[in-house]
Parts: structure tokens; C-alpha cells; sequence
């Protein structure tokens, strides 16, 4: 069975056909569907196993880092999103999907320090192409079980994660998904981290590892035609495979 899988469409929003045809790829039936739709309950939440928040420059980035986004949410869908979340469906937020999540706080999730995501520490927008490590002690369904680094393109301004204490960088680098790292899988300095968050943090998880966020697009390196050196002979490390585990997730839960 192709688990239902919403892509919710935003003003703004630029990458829900890339990650709509990810989802499909993974073994998803996704449906792209625009919040107008969801507002006015021609769509429901509830109907779909899997929920994806892509990215893009979602209300043009009005206040910054998909906060007008948030407030929709928060204001309107609440009450859907963390039923949703509380099913254990799992949700996945890229670049300006993950700053909405923070915002809305389903992530890092309840009874854990806030996190914002703030301007690169180089003071401009990134556009390159990253090396990403699962961590292998992460609780995340969307990287159980992978080991392999995975390389794909990321492309913002706001992508550096930060926390109001110091005291607090550990607990949130035990719920780290995924951290940058170099080519040969070291320490990331920039330009491997491209934006300065801390402990090299790419994306991180809730506490029960259902909702992931992330600013990188794996949704850009999904077949071996997308390899930056395809023409050298260069592939594998796509990000298909965080889709595959998101996707076999949602088949399974209720």
C-alpha cells in the first residue's frame, strides 16, 4: 500500500513538486495541497499518513524564517498538527519547512529547550552542495537503519541553529538527525557547514523521532542523473533513502 502523503503548498513555497516526486520515488502517493485548502476544510490532515513542509520562501519570508507560516499553523491547525504528531505520523520539514516547524515548536518538541534558526555566520544566503552524517544513535525514523553519508545541495540565508544557553547544546545534540560534515567525513568546517549551527547540526528530531527538520534538500539528489559529477562518473550518497524510511514509516502507523 502507497501511504497517503500531503505536501502542504504555501504562497511562496517553491520545492513541493521535488518533494512530491520524492515521496513518490520512496513508494508515497503524495497530493500536493495548498493551506487555503486545509483553512477551509476541503482537505483534512487527517486523512494522510505522512506530512511534508517544503521548502521555498513560504508568505515571501515576511518577519523571517517561515514565522508568518507558523503562525498560520498555530492558529489554525494546531489542533490537526499535533493529533497528527501524536498519532505518530510522521512529518518532514525542509530548509523553509523546518523553520516553520521550529516556530510552530513541534521541534524540537515539548519539555526540551527552544531552538531558532537565525543568519549564517557568513552573513549571506548559501547556495552549495554538502556532505550529511546520520547519527546512528537518533531515534528518527527518517534515518534508521542508514549509515551512509548523503550529499545534497542547500540553499539559504537563515539555516544556523542556535539555542539562548550553551547549557542547553546538549540536549539538543541528542536529538540531532543529521550533522555536516566534510568530504572525507570529518569535522565540517565552512564551507562544509555552510551556516555555523551549532555542533554542525543539519537537521534534528523530536523526542519520539517522528517529526524531522532540516535545511539541506534531499529532495534535490534523488537519482543518479542528479549527482553533481554524474559526468565524471561520480554517484550514490542521494537523499532518496530519508524518504524511503519516512515513507515505509507512515505504512505502518494507524
Amino acid at each position: 500500500m502507497r501511504p497517503p502523503a500531503l505536501v502542504l503548498h504555501a504562497p511562496g513555497t517553491n520545492r513541493d513538486r521535488e518533494a512530491a516526486w520524492a515521496l513518490r520515488v520512496a513508494g508515497a502517493d503524495p497530493e500536493i495541497v495548498h493551506i487555503d485548502r486545509l483553512l477551509s476544510g476541503e482537505r483534512c490532515l487527517d486523512d494522510y499518513r505522512m506530512l511534508v513542509l517544503p521548502g521555498g520562501f513560504s508568505y515571501g519570508d515576511d518577519l523571517g524564517a517561515g514565522r508568518l507560516q507558523a503562525a498560520t499553523l498555530r492558529a489554525r491547525l494546531g489542533e490537526a498538527l499535533h493529533r497528527f504528531v501524536d498519532l505518530g505520523r510522521p512529518v518532514l520539514g525542509i530548509c523553509n519547512g523546518f523553520q516553520a516547524l521550529v516556530a510552530t515548536g513541534l521541534l524540537p518538541g515539548a519539555d526540551h529547550p527552544r531552538v531558532s534558526l537565525t543568519r549564517n555566520t557568513s552573513g549571506r544566503f548559501e547556495c552549495r552542495w554538502v556532505w550529511l552524517e546520520p547519527d546512528p544513535s537518533s531515534p528518527c525514523v527518517f534515518t534508521r537503519g542508514h549509515v551512509a553519508r548523503i550529499l545534497c545541495p542547500v540553499a539559504h540565508g537563515e539555516g544556523r541553529l542556535v539555542v539562548r544557553d550553551a547549557a542547553d547544546i546538549p540536549q539538543i545534540s541528542a536529538l540531532a538527525a543529521l550533522r555536516y560534515v566534510d568530504p572525507d567525513g570529518g569535522e565540517a568546517v565552512y564551507p562544509h557547514d555552510p551556516n555555523g549551527s551549532i555542533d554542525h547540526i543539519a537537521g534534528i528530531t523530536n523526542p519520539a523521532g517522528t517529526v524531522l527538520g532540516l535545511m539541506p534538500h534531499p529532495e534535490d539528489h534523488i537519482t543518479p542523473r542528479q549527482h553533481p559529477l554524474r559526468h565524471r562518473g561520480w554517484s550514490g550518497h542521494s537523499g532518496l533513502p530519508l524518504f524511503v524510511g519516512g515513507v515505509r514509516y507512515a505504512a505502518q502507523v494507524g
